[in-house]
């Protein structure tokens, strides 16, 4: 084997991934072309409103409470070692609100979501029922695609502001339940120690995570292969990207608002 032919497979990963990151890139740019352009199909709205948010608070919340709560008794052991046990409501709330609640519900919300899109879109693709939306003279894109991403644009931050709520609640229940903490003092630490920019950051979060987990199931269902197979690797192709470029934006977003 000559030198050349590992430097050419990583060209063509390199080419390869370049490729991927501007198929993603137009399809993104069309699709917020269509959220803002006439017509909107507002029962498709609706419903993505009822799939993606209504329908995903169990999960967000049974979630958010078990990390709240298992949170509190990680930062009152460690803070132990230190006599540092007073920073449990201020630790949890800041760990919830700028990290945790986010990113844990964008991940539920890629798990549950992406993937429930994704399998719809690319079985439509396979049964051939988007070559009749063709046919009767309407758009996949404006028809499929813009109503999923407006619903997970606007509803995803409100989970992520009832994820960090419910788990401040979980911190909260653990501390004075079985810590000792005084209920009063702990709300009061919690009010204060906060600030908007926490606040701010979190939804900020929640709006691009949502985007993020909207498009990656609607990319991948449209890009399906025919078949089973198709259907199988486009769901979990979906999921795999919306949980990875999640956590990318989660690391640039926490540096645009929190850089030193």
């Amino acid at each position: 084997m000559s030198l050349a032919t590992p430097l050419a497979l990583i060209g063509r990963s390199a080419l390869a991934l370049l490729a991927a990151i501007g198929r993603v890139t137009l399809f993104a740019g069309s699709a917020i072309s269509h959220v803002v352009r006439p017509p909107f199909y507002g029962r498709e709205f609706l419903n993505a409103l009822l799939q993606i948010g209504w329908l995903s608070l169990p999960v967000v919340g049974l979630t958010a409470v078990f990390t709240g709560g298992a949170l509190a008794l990680q930062i009152y052991s460690g803070g132990a070692r230190f006599n540092a046990e007073a920073v449990v409501p201020q630790i949890v709330a800041i760990g919830m609100v700028r990290e945790l609640g986010p990113v844990l519900v964008g991940l539920m919300i890629a798990a549950r979501v992406t993937s429930s899109i994704a399998a719809e879109i690319a079985t439509m693709k396979v049964t051939e029922q988007i070559d009749a939306l063709v046919t009767l003279s309407t758009h996949p894109m404006k028809y499929l695609v813009a109503p999923r991403l407006l619903a997970a644009l606007l509803v995803v931050p409100l989970l992520v502001a009832v994820g960090d709520v419910i788990g401040i609640f979980g911190g909260y229940v653990v501390a004075t339940g079985s810590l000792g903490f005084n209920a009063a003092a702990y709300l009061k630490n919690t009010v204060d120690f906060l600030e908007p920019l926490d606040i701010v950051s979190s939804l900020v979060k929640g709006c691009a995570f949502g985007g993020i987990a909207a498009l990656m199931g609607c990319y991948f269902g449209m890009s399906s292969g025919r078949g089973a197979q198709g259907v199988g690797r486009a769901t979990k192709g979906s999921v795999e990207a919306a949980a990875v470029l999640i956590l990318a934006a989660n690391f640039l977003i926490t540096g645009v608002f929190f850089s030193i």
